[in-house]
């Protein structure tokens, strides 16, 4: 956008599920949500029943890593332009591998037949698009809403999220285990792909893949060189990661704290989750009423009012307290994702988006692990109260990082506008 030209102004949720189109591909997207919200639940529990000589433990955390080993790789060669994969073609071949995979996967846990080396290696190949296919539902979705949909569409994407992944897949999910067998779960999940790929199909033109995936005269950018010249981006993109990291060790200490400070059961621990993913899902409805402030700020003060949650909690010795204080935390934690997405996505040509946004999906997504990894050791050190208390200590100094990185501006950037648009 030209320096000095008025912005369009920023379309409400309702305006952009008007358009069939965006309509049909957020209702794939919230039941393929779904479906992999049933895995949560239902891929532990497979895994337990075949694990055989191995560790349970270790057999959990093999399944769990593998899906992300050659999604990673893959994210990363488009992130870095060595692929040059248009991002319909990206969650077309997604959700037809994903469907493959986990119906014969299902097939093989309900004869019994299934083993872990077979459940790994399946998932490991099954997974392949898994990142690409995450990024590429954000920038088919953003394409068609255009630049004054982005915000609304980075919302409801949200919102399906924590609604469908967190909430109801899981409680599905859980009620299919315990009727039937986990096993029974694995065809949700690859009708999910199914139907998500019929949207796709149906909503998504051929024409938008070529909006967003050619770069200028033919070339594919690295997202490396495109940050450098968005230094903000980069910036952001370094906060991004950190604030997914520091928020891990809390998955590790949730349990023990429930546990000990609580002095409480399993149920209170589902009561405890379920408290953060209903605040969530509050906080992701609520995206719709930010769409009008400067977004900067907005991350900002996210960060800070996250931050305070898990220190709050760490000297909180009731559950229902312990409940507000975590469905808080989701209220303001939710907005976080769709927000940074529209940040970034506004200062980004079309042809700079596919590899930016791929880059930034992997990124986020590969804190996850690594912050599990850190935070085991971490918590067995520090505690469950302790570790509570530096997981939102170390966010809390995550704080005036991230206000430099977002708020100082590179020379011969633009003027702030209500969008806050990366230069």
């Amino acid at each position: 956008m030209p320096a000095g030209a008025t912005p369009e102004a920023n379309r409400s949720y309702r305006a952009v599920l008007r358009d069939r189109q965006m309509a049909g591909l957020l209702l794939g997207d919230l039941l393929a949500n779904a479906g992999t919200g049933m895995i949560i639940v239902a891929m532990p529990v497979q895994t337990l029943s075949i694990h055989g000589s191995v560790p349970k433990a270790i057999a959990i955390g093999l399944v769990e890593a593998a899906p992300f080993l050659l999604s990673t790789i893959l994210a990363l060669a488009i992130g870095l332009g060595r692929v040059r994969v248009p991002p319909r073609t990206l969650l077309i071949a997604d959700c037809v591998l994903r469907s493959l995979t986990f119906a014969i996967l299902g097939v093989l846990a309900v004869t019994e037949q299934l083993s872990l080396p077979v459940l790994i290696v399946g998932l490991l190949f099954g997974a392949t698009f898994r990142m690409a296919g995450s990024s590429s539902r954000r920038l088919l979705a953003t394409s068609i809403a255009g630049e004054s949909g982005r915000f609304a569409v980075n919302g409801l994407l949200g919102l399906n999220s924590t609604f469908a992944l967190y909430i109801v897949g899981p409680v599905l999910g859980g009620v299919i285990v315990a009727s039937t067998g986990a096993g029974v779960a694995l065809f949700f999940d690859a009708c999910g792909a199914l139907i998500l790929l019929a949207a796709v199909l149906v909503s998504v033109p051929r024409a938008t893949k070529d909006r967003d995936a050619p770069g200028r005269a033919g070339v594919r950018e690295s997202g490396w060189r495109i940050l450098r010249r968005r230094p903000v981006a980069a910036r952001l993109l370094v906060v991004e990661f950190f604030f997914n990291f520091f928020y891990m060790p809390i998955e590790v200490a949730l349990p023990l704290y429930v546990r000990g400070t609580l002095d409480a059961d399993a149920s209170a621990l589902g009561l405890m989750w379920g408290a953060l993913g209903i605040g969530a899902f509050v906080g992701a409805a609520l995206v719709n009423q930010l769409r009008n402030l400067p977004q900067r700020h907005v991350l900002i003060a996210i960060i800070g009012l996250w931050a305070m949650c898990p220190i709050a909690l760490a000297f909180v010795g009731d559950l229902a307290l312990a409940l507000i204080v975590f469905g808080l935390g989701g209220l303001v934690w939710a907005p976080f994702t769709p927000v940074a997405y529209s940040f970034l996505q506004s200062g980004l040509e079309p042809d700079e988006q596919q590899q930016v946004v791929t880059l930034w999906t992997t990124g986020s997504t590969v804190a996850a692990p690594l912050g599990l990894i850190v935070g085991g050791p971490l918590i067995e050190l520090a505690g469950s109260t302790g570790g509570l208390v530096l997981s939102g200590g170390l966010t809390l100094l995550l704080l005036p990082i991230a206000a430099l990185a977002v708020l100082r501006r590179a020379p011969g950037s633009i003027a702030h506008s209500t969008r806050d648009r990366v230069r």
